[in-house]
């Protein structure tokens, strides 16, 4: 937890009063206070939560310690909201949808509204400094800014001639946006509902909305909002900071507590079976491979289910099903993924220390279909899909299923457990494209535990760079070590 710079300040002054200061200073030092203090009050604090119960626990101890930091600069302490707990609809998380309960609770009385995530650390009289530089008179976006070095398919190939010109906020660094701003997009909002079908980068969705073709304003990139650790060299010049560590909760899961199911075809057996093989295979204990044709070499399981070239919905509510009826009771993870994912199931197996399997649990990388409209969350298939047995055992007793054999089975999972009623539960770990098509930035602060395809690259190599135990890895006997810039 981080010692507030405003403790430290109360420290050296409480000295300086030994020092027979005179009443003058301590008059001013009661009016520094009040001033924060009033704008304290004019900065909401959101917290971009989860229902999960480690996640929302993540969350509270986040408002506990911004609370904690401004008990001592004045009586009335800042409004700070969970999005979970503010979850009235499916789509909270995209945030847009809120900009009119934002508009009307605190579009008179307040200046800001910071954003942040649940492992953002913030040092409060910082960014109380930070923001004092802005005429909160004005329209404000306020951000570390990413941008994409080539243009790419998770954003739509969007500024394709120079996508480096376009810059989104990097979540983990907490981002603002000004009441004038925000009371203009709840404007927009309630005459032009949202158009887009699917959410799938939302930071860079919202930077695009915000943006308007050039009508709305640019993110201003500020340099103390930093996703470096609390411990790195410039934490002294940053407002906030980012805990860029893997979550541990005690021992990792054991590796025969994860099951591991990859779907796959024949055509696929030659080239895409023996880079898994060569690389993540070998942490999992419990592996299967699912074809619509029985190869013993690899060996394969034909579950009946034709094979499709699209959607595979039918397949995958078939490996549900053998999941739960012909693996041991005792296993109580599951995970889904495509023979073109590349896993770690060894950083998998820590992350699972974080979640209880008792609880419905289905996570991995969050989209959204239709959420301006009531339209539900799903994970994104190709990152890895992770289940709690349980999750798949109230999802089965259901009367949910594919609509059709090719189907897309990650949507209909997303649709499925909506209307059960059980959220699901988002991890930036996990990632449904290559290391390539993400900012060098936005990874620089993850230990991921997924990427995705196998399109010019070298899948083995990507392997051993971002997701081996150990980026040095012994391959043929050697060793070998490669270097992330070239991904």
């Amino acid at each position: 937890m981080l010692v507030s710079a405003f403790a430290l300040s109360v420290v050296l002054e409480d000295a300086e009063d030994k020092a027979e200061v005179p009443v003058l200073q301590k008059s001013e030092k009661r009016g520094t206070v009040s001033k924060r203090s009033k704008e304290l009050k004019e900065v909401v604090f959101v917290i971009q939560s989860q229902s999960n119960s480690f996640h929302s626990k993540r969350a509270e101890d986040l408002k506990r310690d911004i609370l904690k930091q401004t008990a001592d600069l004045g009586k009335e302490l800042p409004t700070v909201l969970l999005i979970h707990q503010m979850d009235r609809h499916e789509g909270a998380w995209t945030i847009l949808p809120l900009m009119r309960d934002f508009s009307v609770a605190y579009g008179r009385n307040s200046s800001w509204i910071f954003f942040c995530e649940e492992d953002t650390r913030i040092q409060v009289v910082k960014l109380l400094e930070i923001l004092r530089r802005f005429d909160t008179s004005k329209e404000w976006f306020l951000g570390k800014a990413l941008h994409d070095e080539e243009s790419t398919i998770i954003h739509h190939y969007a500024f394709a001639e120079n996508p480096t010109v376009f810059k989104f906020p990097d979540f983990a660094a907490g981002w603002a946006l000004s009441i004038p701003l925000v009371n203009k997009l709840a404007t927009k909002l309630k005459s032009e509902p949202l158009k887009s079908d699917f959410t799938i980068d939302l930071k860079h969705e919202i930077a695009l909305y915000i943006w308007q073709k050039g009508d709305g304003p640019h993110l201003t990139p500020v340099p103390e909002f930093c996703t470096g650790d609390v411990n790195s060299d410039r934490v002294d010049q940053c407002a906030t900071t980012f805990s860029n560590f893997l979550p541990l909760c005690g021992e990792p899961v054991k590796k025969e507590d994860v099951f591991v199911a990859v779907k796959t075809c024949r055509k696929f057996h030659g080239d895409r079976i023996p880079v898994v093989k060569q690389t993540w295979e070998r942490e999992a204990a419990l592996i299967e491979y699912y074809s619509d044709y029985r190869d013993i070499s690899i060996p394969t399981v034909d579950l009946g289910v034709p094979n499709t070239e699209r959607g595979h919905c039918g397949k995958t509510f078939a490996i549900l099903e053998r999941y739960l009826n012909h693996s041991s009771p005792r296993t109580p993870w599951l995970v889904i993924v495509d023979d073109d994912t590349l896993i770690s199931i060894f950083r998998l197996r820590k992350l699972l220390s974080c979640y209880d399997p008792n609880e419905p649990v289905f996570l991995g990388e969050r989209y959204g279909y239709g959420l301006g409209t009531g339209g539900y969350s799903y994970i994104t298939g190709g990152g890895g899909m992770v289940f709690s047995r349980t999750a798949v055992q109230r999802l089965l007793a259901s009367k949910c299923r594919c609509y059709s054999m090719d189907a897309p089975d990650d949507m209909v999972l997303g649709m499925c457990f909506s209307g059960l009623g059980i959220p699901i539960t988002h991890s930036p770990l996990f990632h449904q494209a290559r290391p390539m098509d993400y900012p060098k930035d936005y990874l620089s602060h993850q230990i991921p535990v997924s990427f995705h395809k196998h399109w010019n690259i070298d899948p083995v190599k990507v392997y051993f760079t971002w997701l081996a135990p150990n980026t040095e890895e012994a391959l043929n006997g050697k060793k070998v070590e490669f270097n992330r810039e070239d991904l």
